[in-house]
């Protein structure tokens, strides 16, 4: 496993100290591979809230493997989510077109539960909840 953010702590962004630095990969590389896939998250939006699925805090793991393939955890904002066939295709499409990932798994997890206090600041501004 190359770097690992995880964010099951109710908080957006990728916190410096998430990347693990035994990685084959130079950490030069991962901290661009990171920010490049933090990037395409944010293009990613839930289609009842206006904010990107990064900000809302559905991502809950990103790991980059040694072979630069990416596994994702997210969630959504309620299990019934009308758009949960589709928002993992859009994940992995988004994150499919960084440049050195050579792929992209996404798992959907419900545990612990999507509530508000995951969003960032920047969310809470989007949704006029700030």
């Amino acid at each position: 496993m190359k770097a690992m953010t995880d964010q099951t702590e109710p908080t957006s962004g990728v916190p410096a100290d998430s990347i693990e630095a035994s990685s084959a990969i130079p950490a030069d590389e991962i901290a661009r591979l990171t920010d490049d896939i933090v990037s395409a998250l944010k293009t990613v939006y839930d289609p009842e809230i206006p904010a990107d699925i990064y900000e809302l805090g559905l991502i809950y793991k990103i790991d980059i493997e040694d072979d630069r393939q990416v596994k994702i955890d997210m969630t959504l904002t309620a299990p019934g989510c009308p758009v949960a066939g589709e928002m993992p295709g859009w994940v992995e499409n988004a994150v499919g077109s960084v440049e050195g990932v050579s792929g992209v798994a996404v798992s959907m997890v419900f545990d612990p539960p999507w509530t508000p206090d995951r969003m960032s600041e920047e969310a809470q501004v989007a949704v006029g909840w700030y």
